[in-house]
């Protein structure tokens, strides 16, 4: 897989960054908020435009936020962004004048050596074109791109300009599709920490403070030369619970991200688990119906782990038996001890949801189980189980015809489908069984 030039969009708080990474990407995948300070981490995903393919990266804003804990932190990572960038593209406000700090900032980043393009953001008509054009070439650049992302106005200009900008040759597109984890669970169970260890560097900001994570972010890790795409979810709690607007958006952003996934990890805390919002989060990741993985995260930390872990997986499915197809994972992502079967375990199950069983061997498990244990209807009356077999897969779906009218116990249809997990080999996906009267 080849590494791709980084195209950097950076610039102060609110003047339109992740709307602009979402219009050149041409669809909705950063958040984007009325408040500043939306974006934390750096959002970066692969594009392509006139034949170039390069790594478009979302960042946080390069000024202070008043209400935002982790200003520095954002800034740093902004920073370090810009300092590996093929191409920087500096946004500006076209509905206000250039700030001195905004000056000084680019100043700065004209100093890294990197080639930058000034954009001026929410530039609505060619009055206002007009009227500000003065203020923003003071800058000293002979090019200034005069957009509005919202409104899609004079985009391809400015794609033009960033293929044109792009240092090298255009390298090949990226060989593998890859498999996308999403990194899910409540608050500061460290689900940022479990990415950063996998990608090998911190890649995404961690902090003690709740909710670090608002946006959902994208890293591409390689193992044995097979991509995975980890995607860093904010904490999942009740809505109810939370006041910060920006906060919400990023719950319901983490949401979009199970149904969207090929895989869910589902990171729980090793030290107090599982808790409410745990099941609902793993109620979440059943219904979406992709396989799951369980990463019981601060392993190292966990009191009474000496115990073993058949006692903590008991204590867990005590709880979330309905997930109790799941693999579970004893990791610590601050030792990095196990983290990596993280990826080995979510390629399993991925291939496992997408396994596809003949009718042939379908209806001679059927007529084995049917002989082992009599199947029942809700009723109570003996069933008889016709034929079945598999209609699609991710997950796998199965109809049951039954011989007359009635539907199976609800005992009996899940002794039936744990023995059919166990005969195929289904472990850590969800099954659908469809009955009908034959």
């Amino acid at each position: 897989m080849k590494a791709l030039p980084r195209v950097v969009i950076v610039g102060f708080p609110n003047v339109g960054k992740s709307t602009l990474f979402n219009r050149i990407l041409g669809k909705k995948k950063a958040l984007v908020h009325s408040l500043a300070g939306m974006t934390r981490d750096s959002l970066a995903t692969p594009c392509t435009i006139g034949g170039r393919s390069f790594l478009l990266v979302d960042t946080g804003g390069l000024f202070g936020v008043g209400d935002e804990p982790l200003s520095e932190k954002v800034r740093e990572r902004a920073w370090r962004e810009a300092r590996e960038a093929a191409l920087i593209l500096f946004v500006l406000d076209g509905k206000r004048d250039i700030a001195p700090a905004e000056e000084e900032l680019y100043i700065s980043l004209k100093r890294t050596g990197r080639p930058v393009l000034v954009v001026v953001n929410k530039v609505d008509s060619p009055v206002q074109e007009e009227t500000m054009t003065a203020e923003y070439y003071r800058l000293g650049e002979r090019n200034v791109l005069f957009v509005s992302a919202e409104h899609k106005l004079n985009i391809a200009p400015l794609e033009e300009a960033l293929v044109s900008a792009l240092p090298g040759a255009a390298p090949g597109p990226v060989e593998a599709q890859a498999l996308r984890v999403a990194v899910v669970g409540r608050i500061n169970v460290g689900k940022s920490s479990l990415v950063n260890r996998l990608a090998g560097e911190e890649r995404l900001l961690v902090s003690r403070s709740p909710g670090t994570t608002r946006d959902s972010t994208d890293t591409v890790v390689l193992r044995d030369g097979k991509p995975f795409c980890l995607v860093d979810t904010a904490g999942i709690r009740r809505l109810a619970g939370t006041r910060d607007s920006r906060e919400k958006a990023g719950i319901l952003r983490a949401r979009a991200n199970i149904r969207q996934a090929d895989v869910v990890c589902l990171v729980l805390d090793a030290g107090e688990f599982p808790t409410r919002q745990d099941a609902r989060i793993a109620r979440l990741a059943e219904e979406s119906g992709k396989p799951l993985v369980i990463a019981l995260n601060k392993w190292d930390l966990a009191a009474g782990k000496a115990a073993g872990p058949r006692v903590f997986r008991e204590a867990l499915f005590r709880k979330l038996g309905f997930v109790g197809y799941a693999p579970v994972l004893f990791i610590s992502a601050l030792t990095g001890q196990r983290v990596v079967k993280v990826l080995d375990t979510a390629e399993k199950v991925y291939r496992n949801a997408s396994r596809r069983i003949e009718t042939s061997r379908l209806n001679r498990f059927l007529a084995g189980v049917s002989g082992a244990h009599p199947p029942r209807l809700r009723s109570g009356a003996q069933a008889k189980l016709r034929y079945m077999t598999q209609t699609g897969v991710r997950p796998p779906t199965f109809i049951l015809f039954l011989g007359g009218r009635g539907s199976l116990s609800p005992a009996y249809e899940t002794y039936f489908l744990e023995s059919l997990r166990e005969a195929f080999g289904f472990e850590g996906t969800p099954l659908r069984l469809l009955v009908r009267a034959g």
